[in-house]
């Protein structure tokens, strides 16, 4: 074979090989909320805390338990407690933030952890499980007041193009507002110091990127976002992790609707 054409079949293979990597690396990924509202499931925590593994042990297994169309989870790890021996590498004052602000609808100014709220309003009693289904089936028994879609479009490895939409069902004058959470299972963390030192912690459901609010507008929301994996954390696999779209009340702190789009390759 002449070496011009060699050199031409290898160029022409290589392209190939190209674009046989760039159809295989190309996905989308969508999502929508069913026709029931679903209970958003928000656990407040800290690495730092002895008293928060069984609760994230417990937010681990209703997520497994629970179909994504009743039961929404979502792990955010507040920062008050890295002064105190062990700093969370998950911890985020926004965590903080949210926590304190879900606390204030209910006229409270104390936040603990772990601390869990369902549907923007405190569950105490998330250890009973009678109380949990009591307060899962309140919520799931109503129809959806909105609408969610949520897509994920890549066409690189780690890349990928978000674009989240919110439609109220019912007229409202009242003011809400969109969040989108990205979050990561199958976390483990070899704690060395603190009330957990010497403890492995296994968490799922771990909110690693947080966006909004983001205002409606006649009861509407369209949200465009680029989520670059190595940007959240380079321990973000990409058949680990979610996104999660929710609207809520801002004027109650009730959430209303959530839905889940959980990526697996």
């Amino acid at each position: 074979m002449h070496i011009l054409d060699a050199i031409s079949k290898y160029a022409m293979l290589a392209a190939l090989s190209a674009g046989l990597t760039s159809a295989v690396q190309a996905a989308d990924y969508t999502a929508k909320s069913p026709a029931n509202r679903v209970a958003l499931v928000e656990l407040y925590s800290s690495e730092g805390c002895n008293s928060c593994p069984p609760a994230d042990a417990w937010l681990a297994r209703i997520g497994a338990k629970i179909s994504p169309d009743k039961v929404v989870p979502l792990a955010l790890h507040v920062d008050y407690w890295d002064g105190l021996g062990w700093k969370d590498r998950f911890g985020d004052h926004k965590f903080t933030l949210r926590q304190q602000e879900l606390a204030a609808y209910a006229n409270s100014k104390v936040v603990y952890t772990p601390e869990v709220f369902a549907g923007g309003r405190e569950l105490r009693s998330w250890s009973t499980a009678s109380a949990v289904d009591a307060a899962i089936q309140n919520i799931t028994a109503q129809a959806s007041p909105a609408d969610i879609t949520i897509k994920l479009s890549s066409k690189e490895s780690r890349s990928y193009d978000l674009s989240a939409s919110v439609k109220l069902r019912g007229d409202s004058k009242q003011s809400h507002n969109a969040y989108v959470a990205v979050y990561q299972n199958k976390l483990v963390s070899e704690v060395a110091a603190g009330e957990n030192g010497g403890v492995t912690l296994h968490h799922e459901y771990v909110v690693r990127r947080w966006l909004g609010p983001f205002a409606l507008k006649d009861g509407a929301a369209q949200i465009q976002e680029k989520i670059i994996l190595d940007s959240i954390g380079a321990d973000v696999r990409a058949d680990q992790f979610g996104v999660v779209m929710f609207v809520q009340n801002a004027t109650s702190g009730e959430v209303l609707q959530v839905a889940r789009l959980a990526v697996d390759h």
